[in-house]
């Protein structure tokens, strides 16, 4: 795994990007999210786009097949959910998200159980520092982090 700072590989902002995490890390990723929103970074993520009654598993493909990027979560959670499996797996067979999948350690957990290929990427580590793991991860787009982006959309 190779983590530490990340120079900015596109300067373009995403179209839409995918955020694959296991729900039992939601209040990290609702976290991550609101950030990300509020930097510009426009975020497909399932607890804020599926609605009651739609066939989720329907919408996370069209969402897969729409998105340009795609934003992995790592926990002991995520390595061990099969969505989050059948998830990345689509992602690296998909050319559209050829140097656009880009892993964050959220806590240290075995990686290599969703895929040998993830040593290959270089990661954003949220292990130690949010605003830290923030600011690596918005320079992958050539975008700052600003803390009034961090506290923006905050529930009060």
């Amino acid at each position: 795994m190779t983590a530490g700072l990340i120079s900015p590989r596109h300067s373009a902002l995403p179209q839409e990007a995918f955020l694959s995490h296991s729900s039992r890390d939601r209040s990290f990723v609702d976290k991550l999210v609101r950030v990300l929103r509020a930097h510009g970074v426009p975020v497909w993520h399932s607890s804020t786009n599926i609605v009651g009654a739609k066939q989720w598993h329907d919408e996370i493909g069209k969402a897969l097949a729409r998105c340009d990027w795609f934003v992995l979560v790592l926990s002991p959670h995520s390595v061990t959910s099969k969505w989050v499996k059948r998830e990345l797996l689509y992602a690296l067979n998909d050319s559209r998200y050829e140097s656009r999948i880009v892993p964050l350690l959220y806590m240290s957990c075995k990686y290599a159980t969703l895929s040998w290929t993830l040593e290959e990427f270089q990661f954003v580590d949220f292990s130690t520092d949010f605003d830290d793991g923030c600011r690596q991860l918005l320079r992958v787009w050539g975008l700052g982090f600003s803390h009034a982006g961090r506290t923006a959309g905050r529930k009060r």
